[in-house]
């Protein structure tokens, strides 16, 4: 769906227009295409501590070409780079945070549009004294960063345990490419939770070859990109969605050699039907994609019960109670496979909450506080993390008013909504073999939108 706004931003008027009045000038995103290389471009390494000297190395075997700091090109000399990764791990007092002006100040002017920066720290909460000053600091430093970066750019931080350096290469591979065209201003931690290695992955391009990936409401939308971006890396997918829209979930699910179930997740048997579905057809499960939502708006004080149903119990039986439930019968009768993912669809709403939407609020927050909950229960290489997403553009956003809308797609650093398969890249990267340490994460897929944290 169009952008009004963004495409007049590109037109000739357009740009004297913007110039003139100070506006926004939303930059043209790149995603990620079906065979392309992760990054194209190269990327420039730098800093010091656990992961400084192997950097260059991890980046390799993603195909990603990298230089260190010391040896890069001139950037006076016109050179320029796709993406900068600076190891802040070493940074153990506030003092040493001027590094981070030292390695990051002569290389910003000679970013490539779309840029990746990602820096890597230690998490705050497993040292202590000046360490947990200095790298609760980066924080505000990749937020900040990520507002004035610009042209597209994205900044982020990760937040890598000791013992968890060989464990960075999906996260990394995520990051620094296309496929996190609208992520920015994000804190990731690798090996807080649990496992501190990852699965091999044989073919970075199909991670997911061989796997079997559960996605609700897969029918239209955000569930059915999720379904085709897991296809594309080689997930056989098993759509779920009620009867309504069972027209639509077949011809999806034929199309991606998929399989479907036609089926109220909120059906008190549901869960046990899953289970058995999944058991008998496909010897189990290695991802379950929670992703099936409603919303139900009204102010709390006009939500009363009525001849229409309680939309307040709604909005919690769909949203959360649903993939409780599910989730725990499919670990308790073992149907989610070792190493298997279970990934929910939070929203900005549960984290910055939203007029009219209490219900729909407190159901998303609930979604991170069963990430919260499970990510220490789990076990056999299992993990659970969520995505946020901010305002994305659906046929559902498209019936919003046009100046809440509006507004709604410029208050983030993009300046712009992002698209369906910006929520469904993320979820891949969760599902990827190679993200066993990234687990009790809840990332959020807004642009940095400007409310919340």
């Amino acid at each position: 769906m169009s952008d009004f706004y963004q495409g007049f931003t590109q037109s000739a008027i357009g740009k004297q227009v913007t110039k003139l009045l100070g506006l926004p000038t939303p930059a043209t995103l790149e995603r990620y295409a079906e065979g392309d290389p992760l990054v194209h471009g190269t990327v420039a390494v730098g800093g010091r501590g656990r992961l400084a000297e192997s950097l260059t190395g991890l980046l390799d075997t993603l195909g990603i070409t990298a230089v260190d700091q010391g040896t890069a090109p001139d950037a006076d000399g016109g050179a320029t780079y796709k993406g900068l990764v600076f190891d802040a791990t070493g940074l153990t007092s506030s003092s040493d945070l001027v590094e981070l002006r030292d390695f990051f100040t002569p290389l910003l002017r000679s970013l490539d549009p779309n840029p990746r920066v990602v820096v890597l720290g230690t998490p705050p909460e497993l040292v202590a004294g000046g360490e947990r000053v200095a790298q609760r600091a980066l924080e505000g430093f990749t937020r900040s960063l990520g507002k004035e970066i610009g042209r597209g750019g994205t900044v982020q931080l990760v937040y890598v345990a000791e013992g968890a350096e060989g464990a960075v290469q999906s996260t990394l591979a995520f990051l620094l490419s296309p496929k996190s065209a609208y992520v920015s201003g994000q804190v990731v931690r690798i090996g807080a939770h649990g496992a501190k290695d990852a699965e091999p992955v044989g073919d970075w391009l199909r991670p997911l070859e061989g796997k079997v990936a559960l996605v609700t409401g897969a029918s239209r939308g955000i569930g059915e990109q999720i379904a085709r971006v897991l296809h594309r890396d080689g997930a056989t997918v098993v759509g779920v969605d009620v009867p309504q829209a069972a027209s639509e979930l077949q011809a999806v699910m034929a199309e991606l050699d998929g399989d479907h179930l036609v089926l109220d997740i909120t059906a008190k048997d549901a869960p046990q039907r899953l289970a058995h579905h999944l058991k008998t057809q496909h010897g189990g499960v290695d991802i379950v994609v929670h992703n099936a939502g409603i919303t139900r708006d009204r102010k709390l004080a006009n939500m009363r019960p009525s001849e229409k149903g309680d939309l307040f119990a709604q909005v919690l039986a769909v949203n959360l109670t649903a993939p409780e439930r599910i989730t725990r019968e499919l670990l308790d009768q073992g149907v989610i496979n070792d190493n298997g993912r279970v990934i929910g669809v939070a929203s900005i709403a549960g984290i910055a909450g939203n007029v009219g939407q209490t219900n729909y609020a407190a159901s998303k927050a609930g979604v991170i506080g069963l990430v919260d909950s499970l990510a220490d229960e789990l076990d056999r290489g299992i993990t659970i993390n969520a995505v946020a997403p901010g305002f994305i553009i659906t046929q559902m956003t498209a019936a919003v008013p046009f100046a809440t809308r509006e507004v709604g797609q410029r208050l983030n650093a993009m300046a712009q909504g992002g698209l369906p398969v910006d929520v469904a890249e993320a979820i891949a990267w969760y599902a990827s073999p190679g993200s066993t340490a990234v687990n009790g994460n809840v990332v959020r897929v807004c642009g940095q939108m400007m409310l919340g944290a």
